[in-house]
């Protein structure tokens, strides 16, 4: 996948500034997909230049000329063509990974406090990510919500990153509670 890919699928709900853009990908197309605010304007670019998003200025009367895009034809095309091809596995690449795997010898207290750290993070998400659903569901039950609502996408991405961060949060709490315990059992001995 390209970040031409993420970009297109984003705007899908409508015309976006960058800045409207860059706000998205923080809330919801991040726990997919990271990208810096300056690499989202470039693509931006690219993507005009291409002919798979259409920009049009808005004048403000007290802050500068803004950009609306929205997904062309020619768009939507390129995001068929993407959708039907073989999606590759991802792979795991995490710092905390490698140091978890050398535990038998680091300290210990120094890895319990960037587990510990990491589950904040992750319990962090976990409730951004429930308010999000919520605000998509509306009033709806989530059930009710997958069957009948308008568009399900952004909703199934926000599910797969909240089951992530209370995957990681699970197994950090876990692993630390397994270290804790293994120094007090070698302490005793």
């Amino acid at each position: 996948m390209a970040l031409r890919h993420a970009v297109l699928a984003a705007l899908l709900d409508g015309e976006l500034s960058g800045y409207q853009l860059t706000k998205a990908f923080d809330i919801g197309v991040a726990n997919f997909w990271h990208a810096q605010p300056q690499q989202l304007y470039a693509e931006l670019t690219r993507l005009e230049k291409d002919g798979l998003i259409a920009g049009r200025a808005v004048v403000q009367e007290t802050r500068p000329t803004k950009r609306l895009f929205h997904v062309t034809d020619a768009g939507l095309a390129e995001l068929e063509e993407f959708t039907a091809a073989f999606a590759k596995p991802s792979f795991i690449r995490d710092d905390l990974l490698v140091k978890v795997q050398a535990a038998d010898h680091v300290d210990k207290e120094t890895l319990i406090a960037q587990l510990t750290e990491r589950a904040t993070f992750a319990e962090a998400k976990i409730q951004l990510f429930g308010k999000l659903l919520r605000k998509m569901r509306g009033d709806r039950t989530e059930e009710e919500f997958l069957r009948h609502g308008h568009r399900i996408g952004p909703y199934l991405t926000c599910l797969r990153g909240l089951a992530l961060e209370q995957g990681n949060r699970d197994w950090c709490e876990r692993t630390i509670t397994v270290l804790r315990e293994r120094q007090h059992s070698r302490a005793r001995h």
